[in-house]
């Protein structure tokens, strides 16, 4: 039976490991396939279709998109995989790229006032890969020089956390997740519903699921609750829906650690993503 990890991220976004090294890692753990599905990002997806195999392993070239529920006030994330290198992905990524350089030079400005050693040199440099200033970018600076307690502890609190707002906290805009799915179509891509419980979505789960929007749904993830998971197996088998697993690596850059393959998609699943995906290709 092969297993694979259909949710990962590198430094292409705000992951802590090169997109080259995951797959040896993958390997080692005896996973057969590995999706490579950075934030809003083509680099993941090029990366995965020029290198369908590495150490023995299937890449499966894929994107997380981000989107937001106007109507309930929360974040969505919806997994995107075998999506077509389009224009309409490009823009969605170009948008959310010069949102959170935005919103995180400003945090950045802030964050030099108050600590004289910090420069924004220091954060662009955890940035590199992805040409993208993450928060996350900004703490491995910190905490390179001795002023931060982790990647996501107390003191990322104090300055980022959304509610109540952070001391040099700033909101990256998102558009509508119905909007989101329409880029996700216009890709071809299959589309999986990521993480339900992570931002309390299974009100909108239900309702993508009974209006055929989305092909499936992340059903194993570190951070869904069991009664959340009972849920979307029971939405999954009553509207045909395809269950996925995956880990949500970022490697260092996580609140709490979660080795690549903590949660896999199994080889029956795999081949339905990778079936419909073959026919949406081919119309």
């Amino acid at each position: 039976m092969l297993y694979g990890d259909l949710h990962c991220h590198s430094t292409c976004s705000d992951g802590s490991v090169k997109i080259e090294d995951l797959a040896p890692m993958a390997a080692r753990l005896g996973l057969g396939a590995l999706a490579l599905s950075d934030h809003d990002s083509l680099q993941s997806v090029r990366y995965a279709y020029a290198h369908p195999e590495q150490d023995g392993v299937r890449l499966i070239p894929a994107t997380e998109l981000s989107a937001y529920d106007f109507e309930r006030k929360h974040r969505a994330h919806l997994l995107c995989y075998w999506p077509d290198d389009c224009a309409a992905l490009q823009a969605h990524c170009d948008t959310m790229q010069a949102r959170r350089n935005a919103a995180c030079m400003q945090s950045v400005r802030e964050l030099e006032a108050i600590y004289p050693q910090f420069r924004a040199e220091q954060a662009l440099e955890y940035s590199r890969d992805s040409g993208t200033l993450y928060k996350s970018s900004v703490m491995q600076a910190l905490c390179h020089l001795g002023l931060a307690d982790g990647i996501y502890g107390k003191v990322y609190h104090e300055l980022f956390s959304c509610i109540p707002p952070g001391r040099v906290f700033h909101s990256t805009g998102y558009n509508p997740v119905r909007e989101v799915l329409q880029t996700a179509r216009q890709c071809r891509a299959v589309v999986v519903f990521a993480h339900p419980s992570v931002y309390k979505s299974m009100p909108l789960v239900r309702q993508l699921a009974a209006e055929g929007l989305i092909d499936g749904i992340e059903v194993e993830h570190p951070r869904n609750t069991e009664e959340d998971k009972a849920e979307c197996r029971e939405l999954c088998r009553q509207y045909g829906l395809i269950q996925t697993g995956g880990t949500d690596f970022h490697g260092a850059n996580a609140m709490r650690p979660h080795p690549l393959g903590t949660c896999v998609t199994p080889e029956d699943q795999i081949l339905r993503l990778e079936a419909l995906a073959k026919q949406r290709k081919t119309g």
